[in-house]
């Protein structure tokens, strides 16, 4: 299904967010880049967009991390969504130009195949390409309309490779070349009550496989429920379905350090991962509901992932490591986390 924006048909009286998003980690070294578009929107107002822009780099400690916020909004005819003013943006404009930032503001351009903007002391020029179809991480199409889950979420380029250039004031340009990653896209009425985003690339034992896996808990007339999970890992050129309403044994244990999880998947497939987050490398962002309400969410894109595959008939589960490859993020009500929250309003 074509990826598209949300936030155009929502109504005025009703409360949404949207956000599209990428991540691409080096092969080689502990450095990711995080760029977010997001809208956000409360009942009866008009939205808002903001640009976050996160560089992560284990060997420097505390990621950089900057924000912009503006009416500016828009979708751009040959693209999904700009927020503020990116050269040619509004355009979709290619060539050379096309990665450079107006000198009357900052902005962010994301559509098909290519990101572009400036935040703050950040500048990128970023393509990307992926053989991989869109994940729906939905089990069934007509969740996507259903109000319920008040969160849906897809991954139009659930493994993609990226190039080009971002350039972070004071430092060196980073250049991108054959970058692992990926393209995300999400939007609701409101955030979960307490989720994890897991994906992982970069894998020593099969470069191609790919984990793509979201958990939640939401509340329910007061109460917490047991946590859900949907996704996908692809394993030797192969998708296998993790999760749904019906899986059984799903086992969290989850912190601002790390997590580790059990959780089955198609065909008797078990999944268990392992993800430790380097010292002082998790991004701390404030994400605000539409209809109030604050969640903490930490975000570490150059975590270590280990997995262990158990499927039926096989002699020995298969192992596969990623030591930079992780992108770990974990959003929750509470503020003794122990990482720094970022100094930007949400909403």
């Amino acid at each position: 299904m074509p990826t598209s924006a949300v936030f155009p048909r929502a109504p005025m009286r009703a409360g949404m967010y949207e956000s599209f998003y990428l991540r691409a980690v080096s092969p080689r070294e502990p450095v990711g880049v995080w760029i977010r578009n997001t809208v956000h929107k409360r009942p009866g107002a008009a939205p808002r967009g903001s640009v976050w822009c996160t560089v992560f780099d284990a060997r420097r400690g505390r990621p950089f991390m900057h924000k912009l916020t503006t009416a500016a909004l828009s979708v751009p005819s040959r693209g999904w969504i700009v927020v503020g003013e990116p050269r040619d943006a509004a355009a979709g404009a290619d060539g050379p130009a096309a990665g450079a930032a107006n000198a009357a503001g900052e902005g962010s351009f994301m559509g098909p195949g290519n990101a572009r903007g400036a935040c703050g002391a950040a500048r990128w020029t970023l393509r990307f390409s992926s053989s991989e179809p869109e994940l729906r991480h939905l089990p069934r199409e007509w969740l996507y309309r259903a109000p319920l889950p008040r969160t849906k979420l897809t991954s139009p380029a659930p493994a993609a490779v990226f190039d080009g250039t971002f350039e972070l004031a004071g430092r060196d340009p980073i250049e991108l070349g054959a970058w692992p990653g990926m393209v995300g896209h999400n939007w609701g009425a409101e955030h979960a009550e307490r989720w994890i985003w897991l994906h992982g690339v970069g894998f020593e034992e099969d470069p191609t496989a790919w984990l793509d896996v979201a958990l939640g808990r939401v509340k329910v007339a007061g109460r917490l429920t047991p946590w859900l999970a949907n996704g996908a890992l692809s394993l030797g050129g192969a998708r296998r379905r993790l999760g749904g309403l019906s899986a059984r044994g799903l086992q969290v244990r989850e912190s601002a350090q790390g997590c580790e999880l059990t959780v089955s998947g198609e065909g008797g497939l078990v999944l268990e991962a392992i993800v430790r987050v380097p010292e002082q490398s998790s991004a701390g962002w404030r994400y605000a509901d539409p209809r109030g309400g604050e969640h903490d969410v930490l975000n570490c894109s150059v975590a270590a992932v280990e997995l262990r595959v158990r499927t039926p008939g096989a002699h020995a589960p298969t192992a596969l490591t990623s030591a930079h490859g992780g992108a770990y993020e974990l959003g929750m009500r509470e503020r003794d986390h122990g990482v720094p929250i970022a100094p930007f309003e949400d909403g």
